[in-house]
């Protein structure tokens, strides 16, 4: 099948229409190169997943979470399949975005740029590296 995936395509448009506040603060930060040049999209479907915020230039998947997301096996494997599909997965905690908008930015910059380039697990920040893009 050549063209779009009508029905990826309409669950994107609805992921996109209901996003939250932290969500919303960081896209506009994002869109329109706004963010040294790099084009953000929303909602990109990255196999079975879709992620909340990707730059395709530089293969950088952006995760916004809330305390429902601590400790979770679906983040887990969603992170694994993303890396194996060829991109670094960058999560946030959505509060850390609300209260510390610029050091998100800096962090995202740092990655973008490379400088940031070893897998991270702290409080504020998982950073999953690619594997090797699967066939």
């Amino acid at each position: 099948m050549r063209g779009p995936d009508r029905r990826t395509t309409a669950r994107a448009r609805r992921l996109r229409q209901v996003d939250n506040d932290a969500e919303r603060l960081l896209w506009g930060a994002l869109r329109a190169r706004r963010l040294n040049g790099f084009k953000f999209v929303r909602q990109l479907p990255i196999d079975r997943y879709f992620a909340d915020f990707a730059c395709r230039e530089i293969r950088l998947v952006v995760e916004l979470d809330g305390h429902q997301h601590a400790g979770s096996d679906y983040d887990r494997t969603r992170n694994a399949v993303m890396a194996a599909n060829g991109w670094n997965v960058a999560r946030f905690w959505s509060h850390h975005v609300m209260r510390e908008m610029g050091s998100v930015l800096e962090t995202i910059v740092a990655i973008a740029d490379g400088r940031l380039n070893e897998p991270v697990s702290s409080i504020d920040l998982t950073l999953v590296l690619a594997g090797p893009p699967s066939s």
